[in-house]
């Protein structure tokens, strides 16, 4: 038994000794014994129980079995109260928790890679990949956790240890969340549904970029509380503060809703080909306060977002076909019969490209100009790049040059007929 059980068990002995009747003896003076009370006076004067102290030792706090085997130097106490060993013990507990983590996270990539592989996405498989770290990172704070209590620290150190320990597991848990949410919207990319619908696809990179700075402010509001911040008072005070920040920084907000805005309305994507009143580029980045365009001449122009939701925008990565349009200048040594055969050629080499759509197509003498006879060419193309585009164009007007030639017509250039009269036939014109 313990000290306290002994104590306990005592302490009830004395009690029952003190409840058990007392036999009639004589006092020490010979006199006789009292005479027995009525049962009237024993119920006008009750029998008081004796007072029993009964006192429980404490106990002395367990130590580790193999304190006492350590050198005197280590067992005295240094900062904060600790003794020596259990500071130097502190960085080997950490230093042995994370190389056991770097097991168990590899060991558990393992199982759960045959598990993912077992799946036809891809994503579960990437996922792994990015929270290999943060899953790592988990195990050590759980085995330190675990280990701690083989060091005996007192309850204060205690408690500062294991409050710190719960912000770094906070501060991990958010961490892989953080990496998690690019996996999240990169699958939701790459899903038939964002296919189908470009402007759930738009507004994927502004999504991202929130989520992810949601997940930034949601852990650092957990890790501040855990470690005793009065986090209710930071937010209400930056709520005033809010306030007045807002004032100053009018401009920024104004982008960070234009930045919404345009993940909404979807003018244009990352990658568009786009013309911004006068500044005609490739859509290279749409970021939380300005969209980034490059334009032919290399050069990037930023636009913040609040003027840019407001501005006249032209995007042509948004087109299903490409227009051809041009003139056909011929000569006015062509004749009628000529000209209907050019007509005819260009009409049918159109049709029968595999890459013009068969509807819209239109070869159209229009007018007789100062010095051509102008013939419309109007065909759409079946394609969205813009290289593809300009070889179908090449082709297409070598294909009208031998047309011209094999009608027998030709081309006409800017040419200017001077008439000489000489005063003589002048004369003669005006008898």
């Amino acid at each position: 038994m313990t000290r306290s059980s002994l104590a306990l068990a005592g302490a009830a002995l004395a009690l029952a000794l003190a409840a058990a009747p007392a036999a009639a003896q004589p006092d020490a003076a010979g006199a006789p014994p009292a005479a027995a009370t009525s049962p009237r006076d024993a119920a006008a004067t009750p029998a008081r129980a004796p007072r029993v102290e009964v006192r429980v030792e404490p106990q002395g706090d367990a130590r580790p079995f193999f304190e006492a085997h350590l050198p005197a130097p280590l067992r005295e106490r240094g900062p904060r109260g600790l003794l020596w060993w259990q500071w130097l013990a502190m960085p080997v507990l950490v230093v042995l928790a994370m190389a056991l983590g770097s097991v168990l996270g590899w060991a558990t990539r393992q199982v759960l890679g045959h598990l993912a592989a077992r799946t036809r996405t891809t994503w579960d498989d990437l996922l792994l990949q990015r929270i290999a770290s943060p899953l790592t990172a988990l195990w050590a704070v759980g085995l330190v956790t675990a280990m701690l209590p083989w060091l005996v620290l007192p309850d204060g150190a205690a408690t500062v240890v294991h409050h710190l320990l719960r912000a770094v597991a906070f501060l991990v848990v958010f961490w892989g969340a953080y990496r998690s949410v690019g996996v999240a919207f990169q699958a939701m990319a790459q899903a038939p549904r964002t296919a189908a619908n470009p402007g759930l696809a738009a507004f994927l990179p502004v999504g991202r970029k929130i989520s992810k700075a949601a997940v930034v402010a949601i852990g650092l509001i957990s890790v501040l509380n855990e470690l005793g911040f009065q986090v209710a008072s930071l937010l209400a005070g930056l709520g005033i503060g809010g306030i007045a920040v807002a004032f100053g920084a009018q401009k920024t907000v104004e982008n960070l809703f234009g930045s919404v805005s345009i993940g909404v309305d979807q003018p244009f994507r990352q990658g568009d080909y786009v013309n911004v009143e006068g500044v005609t580029g490739t859509v290279e980045s749409i970021g939380m306060r300005s969209t980034r365009i490059r334009t032919l001449d290399r050069t990037l122009v930023t636009i913040p977002n609040g003027k840019l939701s407001e501005m006249r925008s032209e995007t042509f990565g948004a087109r299903d076909r490409i227009r051809l349009s041009l003139n056909l200048g011929l000569s006015y040594g062509t004749t009628a019969a000529q000209m209907r055969e050019v007509i005819r050629r260009v009409d049918a080499l159109l049709r029968a490209h595999p890459k013009v759509h068969p509807e819209g197509i239109g070869v159209r003498f229009t007018a007789l100009l100062d010095s051509t006879l102008n013939v419309e060419v109007l065909a759409w193309f079946r394609t969205t790049d813009w290289n593809e585009f300009c070889e179908i164009r090449t082709e297409v007007l070598l294909q009208i040059m031998e047309a011209v030639e094999g009608a027998g017509s030709s081309f006409a250039f800017p040419t200017r007929t001077v008439q000489l009269v000489s005063e003589d036939g002048a004369e003669r014109a005006r008898r």
